[in-house]
């Protein structure tokens, strides 16, 4: 992972901490109304500590998402056959959405979809997945230990911000990848069966610029019931987000 300037860096400490002083509820305008929402944690914030931490969790979920959803309300609310569409329907065929909004439809519905798994899968204490799921990551992927190690290791490399994803097609194959900013596998009509938050507002509160840190603590607070429950929907063809 390149890092930026020292100079960078030091000049965005200020606003940064700034920033990390703000509860949610202080900082968030109401969000227009409109065709998609921020859905609540599914946990506490404090849920994911000592691993993620609490304040962080507020921050990322209600400034950050929140502002990809107000964002995507705005630009769809003078498209109102868009603005019906189901959130994946919508990444899948961004090419029929028009040019004026394209940009900010991938951006910020990309970042609506990509966190709304991401709250999803965590909450929990780690270990290890069983059955079917556990299956699946040896077929596919060669092991748990080596899906985590091939997982970290691509989540460090993705340059500048990012997400690193295992998808899963409809016949239950699992596969690695990544995408930058807020781009999602659900671009190409792939579905996510979990992925982790590579951008510095992820983590960067707690663990600074030492990406591959927060990357191996991650997986103390996946919650492999749920992404075995979203395994399983995909396999039913019910895996939206």
């Amino acid at each position: 992972m390149i890092l930026a300037p020292r100079r960078t860096l030091l000049a965005g400490l200020p606003a940064l901490a700034a920033l990390a002083t703000l509860r949610p509820a202080q900082a968030q305008s109401p969000a227009p109304s409109g065709p998609h929402s921020l859905p609540p944690l599914p946990y506490a914030p404090s849920a994911n500590e000592p691993h993620i931490d609490a304040q962080t969790m507020e921050l990322h979920h209600g400034r950050h998402h929140q502002a990809y959803v107000t964002a995507l309300n705005n630009a769809l609310k003078d498209h109102g056959q868009l603005a019906s569409m189901p959130l994946q329907e919508l990444l899948a065929n961004l090419n029929q959405v028009p040019e004026s909004i394209r940009t900010t439809i991938r951006n910020n519905g990309g970042g609506h979809a990509n966190h709304s798994m991401f709250w999803q899968v965590m909450g929990g204490k780690g270990g290890a997945p069983s059955g079917e799921l556990a299956q699946a990551i040896t077929r596919d992927l060669g092991g748990f230990e080596k899906m985590k190690a091939d997982f970290n290791a691509a989540g460090a490399g993705r340059f500048g911000s990012g997400w690193v994803f295992v998808t899963v097609a409809p016949d239950g194959k699992l596969a690695l990848t990544t995408r930058p900013n807020q781009d999602t596998p659900l671009f190409e009509g792939e579905r996510v069966l979990f992925g982790n938050d590579v951008w510095e507002h992820a983590y960067y509160l707690k663990y600074q610029n030492r990406r591959p840190e927060y990357l191996a603590a991650w997986w103390n607070v996946v919650d492999w019931d749920k992404v075995g429950d979203r395994y399983a929907a995909a396999k039913a063809g019910k895996l939206t987000l």
